[in-house]
């Protein structure tokens, strides 16, 4: 589209979207900015109200942009020998939208423009347009000082390789407010039990206990999967003008540059399918906003796999990229059809399972979910224990420098936090292993590596 026929465009959507969406004062705005009223403005505005009118509060002008430069009479008055000229401005107005009926009671915080978002993250505008990397320096080079992250792979015990992006001081403290000011604010689905207070594993796993059937199944690369789409629909739904919701989505995502993808430590790590899930903007695993908007993004997710459940007398829960179901006689005789339905929904939804590590348990085997063992009651599986309370004994007899085999910066608090998820999973054997753990001898440098 040519940039003077786009800019004409553009401004008469901007004039269009600056009232409500009725006929006769959408065509009378666009005559405003044009100074005349040709006959086609009143096609242009009923087109456009009967594609966008049910969400003319929300409408990207871009959507509304090319609509106006494709229709019959602006592209003919284009041709023309006297074409459409501005002659005046009518920008939209930003207005923070009302919460949808479900949402209505939550105290958000009111941000009808980026200036707003930017008093209250505390930085300057154009700081916040540098973090929201309107310069697209992050589809360019590889980790300059410019460039918001910093990347690190990790092999996963199950094979592959999981890339955390960590965002750099400024961003991460600014997608720190957002967390806490309004992501916390804003409730998951019910089925969501990882990164939310007051869940966890044990919340995860306990519905499921002394079940006829357990079934596991596995999301691959959860956070990417994430993508901007997603997180943008969701800041729409919490009522954000367009130019809000576009800053909120740039300060949450993410996209690696080519050249780091392409480097010597990552080039072999990802097939074409995920450099390209990575290329593309999305929730980068290691920033302080993306569990909770991955739990939010996936709320229509667990809302069709929960009725999904229901319609077999079944249980759900997601803790993260763990799904898991339990029923009795019913979900026992689906259980095929069943993987097939969560599959397809995954699909539709933007996810995709990782097949090959889907578990169907049913009584007679050990049900396992997230660690916890789940056929009478949630317990600390036994070979767990087992390989726990030796790591102990030998952190006692020989110290704990020798036991440190994966170089954990503060092993100590690492074993602290295995003896306490122990504890509240089997109360009797987590004393056991505490009353170790109280006789290791740590020096000042047996916490580090």
């Amino acid at each position: 589209m040519h940039s003077s026929v786009y800019d004409t465009a553009h401004t008469i959507a901007d004039a269009m979207l600056a009232g409500p969406p009725d006929p006769g004062g959408v065509a009378a705005r666009m005559a405003a900015v044009l100074g005349d009223a040709p006959p086609w403005l009143h096609d242009v505005a009923r087109d456009a109200i009967a594609r966008f009118g049910a969400r003319w509060a929300a409408v990207e002008p871009g959507d509304l942009t090319r609509l106006v430069a494709e229709a019959p009479g602006f592209v003919a008055a284009w041709r023309s020998d006297s074409p459409p000229a501005i002659v005046r401005i009518l920008p939209r107005p930003a207005v923070q939208r009302p919460l949808p009926a479900a949402l209505g009671a939550l105290d958000l915080p009111q941000w009808a423009t980026p200036g707003d978002l930017a008093d209250w993250l505390g930085v300057a505008v154009p700081d916040l347009e540098w973090l929201a990397d309107r310069w697209r320096v992050a589809a360019r080079g590889s980790e300059t000082p410019l460039h918001h992250y910093t990347y690190v792979a990790h092999d996963k015990r199950s094979g592959g390789c999981r890339l955390v992006e960590i965002p750099k001081g400024r961003l991460r403290e600014a997608q720190r407010r957002i967390l806490h000011g309004l992501l916390d604010r804003v409730p998951p689905h019910d089925a969501a039990h990882g990164f939310r207070k007051g869940r966890g594993i044990v919340s995860f796993a306990a519905p499921h206990a002394d079940r006829a059937v357990v079934i596991r199944f596995d999301l691959a690369d959860f956070f990417a999967s994430v993508s901007a789409a997603k997180v943008h629909a969701l800041f729409d739904t919490l009522g954000y003008p367009v130019e809000v919701v576009r800053t909120l989505t740039a300060l949450c995502t993410n996209r690696v540059p080519s050249a780091r993808l392409l480097a010597p430590d990552l080039r072999d790590r990802f097939d074409w399918i995920g450099r390209q899930r990575y290329r593309e903007r999305h929730l980068p695993q290691g920033a302080p906003t993306s569990p909770a908007l991955a739990n939010l993004s996936a709320f229509r997710f667990d809302m069709r796999l929960a009725a999904l459940a229901r319609s077999l007398d079944a249980t759900y829960t997601r803790y993260a990229d763990d799904l898991a179901f339990s029923g009795g006689a019913v979900l026992t005789r689906a259980t095929e059809w069943m993987t097939v339905r969560v599959a397809a929904i995954a699909l539709e939804e933007g996810f995709a399972l990782q097949l090959r590590k889907t578990r169907v348990m049913r009584r007679g085997v050990r049900q396992r979910l997230a660690g916890v063992v789940v056929n009478r009651h949630p317990n600390l599986a036994r070979d767990e224990f087992d390989t726990l309370k030796a790591i102990l004994t030998n952190c006692v007899r020989h110290g704990p420098a020798s036991q440190n085999r994966d170089a954990h910066p503060d092993f100590r608090a690492h074993l602290a936090g295995r003896v306490a998820h122990a504890t509240m999973l089997n109360a009797a054997r987590g004393m056991k292993l505490q009353a170790i753990f109280d006789g290791i001898a740590w020096d000042a440098g047996d916490s580090g590596a």
